[in-house]
């Protein structure tokens, strides 16, 4: 997993089909997907309950490309090593799920895989300050966590900006998660963002029978943040 700058999208499988998950990761990757991001959620950390390290394992190998988890759990720590021999290459957990997210980062990397911090729309940018020589990866949440959906918080790209300011010249991805459609996501990319999860705005209107309209949507996001 090399770095650059250039825009990947990264549809969430929270939009597609549970029950075809396998079919859904090849269907999407074959419609031009760049990463997978598989949103784990809990119930408690968030309102939510998606699925655990033993989903991440059974996909994987329908998976050519980077699995990227984000960690809507609380605690997380304990869960680290079996998402990572789940096969995850990226793990984001968030700055709020725990009191020593310094220590849950370094976990995240002794467990071989990249690091994620992830940021909730009420939290500031100044509290991964001093983390940034810890992580891979910075996702500023654009919507509440917890449900696909739901409307984008266009304070939140004023917030990119600042984190990019902050990020200078290292190799860190900014990762955008809610609310990405082709009229959101030339704000983020703009701002500096260069990972876009993208669910229904992705997955509407297709099927793994259909799939022809994830590529679409996908091309119709390219577009929109091209030039």
């Amino acid at each position: 997993m090399s770095f650059d700058r250039s825009v990947k999208i990264a549809p969430s499988i929270l939009s597609a089909d549970f029950a075809n998950f396998g079919a859904e990761c090849e269907a999407v990757e074959a419609q031009g997907a760049d990463w997978v991001h598989v949103d784990v959620m809990d119930g408690h950390f968030v309102p939510n309950i998606t699925f655990g390290p033993a989903t991440c394992k059974a996909i994987r190998p329908h998976i050519k490309g980077v699995m990227d988890v984000h960690l809507m759990i609380s605690p997380v720590d304990a869960y680290i090593e079996a998402f990572a021999d789940s096969g995850a290459d990226v793990i984001t957990a968030h700055v709020e799920a725990g009191a020593h997210v310094h220590r849950t980062l370094q976990a995240i990397r002794g467990a071989g895989a990249k690091a994620g911090i992830a940021l909730n729309p009420g939290t500031p940018v100044e509290s991964v300050d001093y983390l940034l020589d810890m992580v891979d990866l910075v996702c500023v949440m654009t919507v509440n966590p917890g449900f696909g959906g739901q409307k984008f918080i266009h304070s939140q790209v004023e917030k990119v900006r600042a984190l990019r300011a902050m990020i200078g010249d290292r190799p860190i991805h900014i990762e955008i998660d809610g609310g990405v459609t082709p009229e959101t996501a030339p704000l983020v990319v703009e701002a500096g963002a260069d990972v876009l999860v993208a669910g229904s705005a992705v997955f509407k209107g297709g099927s793994v029978l259909n799939p022809a309209p994830y590529g679409e949507n996908i091309r119709a996001i390219r577009a929109a943040v091209a030039g």
